[in-house]
């Protein structure tokens, strides 16, 4: 007996998975990304042909798709019930979405917005921690992320991990931040060395550089309202 067609026994060029990853979502036909979910056809049909042929059945509409039944799915050869439940609960999963608006991005483009979005996460740790902003060109926060955490007078930190992070969100504009648990809002030598590496380093990879923010219980440093970057 011939052996089953899964994605993982297919040509390298053909495999969904690997197009995903290398260039994007969009790039699936439906019966690509349907063949993801469902990961294997039967005997002489691969996935994706078995999703296609599912597809002809609705006119190629996963309005019409999301409406079939499990029993209606099943009916196709190569269809179980695991596979049925799959395919609906994946077209599910597309209408609750559009039924979603967006999640708003907090604005983090001056410090103030910067210390009342991580006062709250920081003001009562004992050690100290440090975070990157990374943001869109509009100062929209993409993402924030803990890159080290500390005793509590010093947090050691590599800057080749905090551009990375950057890079990978396809951030614009960066910030950080940490807090000082002694409640001290000067900045240490280390932090001054610090920032100016990190300033180097932004320039370039043609990230900006926007501020590096000391958190207090109450109160803040800003190395760009200081007018130090």
């Amino acid at each position: 007996m011939s052996e089953k067609l899964t994605i993982a026994n297919w040509s390298p060029d053909d495999q969904p998975r690997e197009k995903l990853r290398d260039n994007g979502p969009q790039t699936l036909t439906k019966a690509e990304l349907l063949a993801i979910l469902v990961g294997s056809g039967y005997p002489g049909v691969s996935a994706v042909e078995l999703m296609q042929k599912i597809l002809e059945r609705c006119n190629n509409n996963l309005n019409t798709l999301g409406k079939m039944s499990i029993r209606e799915l099943m009916e196709f050869k190569g269809v179980g019930e695991a596979k049925a439940i799959t395919i609906l609960a994946a077209c599910e999963l597309g209408k609750r979405r559009q039924m979603e608006s967006p999640e708003e991005r907090p604005d983090v483009g001056t410090a103030t917005l910067i210390y009342n979005h991580m006062h709250p996460m920081l003001q009562d740790l004992d050690v100290e921690e440090f975070w990157v902003l990374l943001m869109n060109q509009n100062h929209r926060l993409i993402k924030k992320q803990r890159i080290g955490r500390g005793g509590i007078s010093e947090v050691l930190v590599d800057i080749r991990v905090i551009i990375k992070e950057a890079i990978m969100a396809n951030a614009t504009i960066l910030a950080v931040c940490h807090n000082h648990p002694s409640g001290n809002l000067h900045p240490s030598k280390m932090d001054n060395d610090l920032t100016t590496s990190l300033v180097k380093a932004c320039k370039l990879m043609n990230i900006r550089f926007l501020d590096h923010v000391i958190i207090t219980d109450g109160a803040y440093y800003s190395y760009h309202e200081e007018g130090l970057v």
